[in-house]
């Protein structure tokens, strides 16, 4: 999927009482994704590191919310989050992968938790 050819965002709402950001796109996909899993799965350096294996395990982020969301031209959105993670520039292919693989990205990422020995404090 090229950018050209991935959906693009028709809405973007976000509910900060339920820290969730919906989504819905111009193929008729509809995604509700909690701030924790945006945050833990951000596309920046910080989190995912510059090169394969260097990606940084997200810790703590259960409560966090987004303050704000900033365009970034016309092809993506930079969110910007309550614990001062602001460097994620979330493309509208990103969004929508995320979206689309949700489910088994945050299995992912409870196993990696698991792995390390952490738990989530929720």
């Amino acid at each position: 999927m090229t950018e050209s050819t991935a959906p693009r965002p028709t809405d973007i709402s976000l509910h900060q009482v339920s820290r969730v950001l919906e989504l819905a796109f111009d193929d008729g996909s509809h995604f509700n994704l909690p701030c924790e899993y945006l945050r833990v799965y951000s596309p920046s350096a910080e989190v995912r590191g510059h090169g394969p294996g260097e990606g940084v395990l997200q810790l703590g982020k259960e409560n966090v919310n987004i303050v704000q969301i900033e365009p970034v031209g016309t092809y993506a959105v930079c969110l910007h989050f309550d614990d001062g993670h602001n460097t994620g520039i979330y493309s509208w292919e990103t969004l929508y992968n995320l979206g689309k693989h949700h489910d088994e990205l945050w299995q992912e990422y409870l196993k990696q938790l698991e792995k390390a020995g952490k738990k989530r404090k929720v």
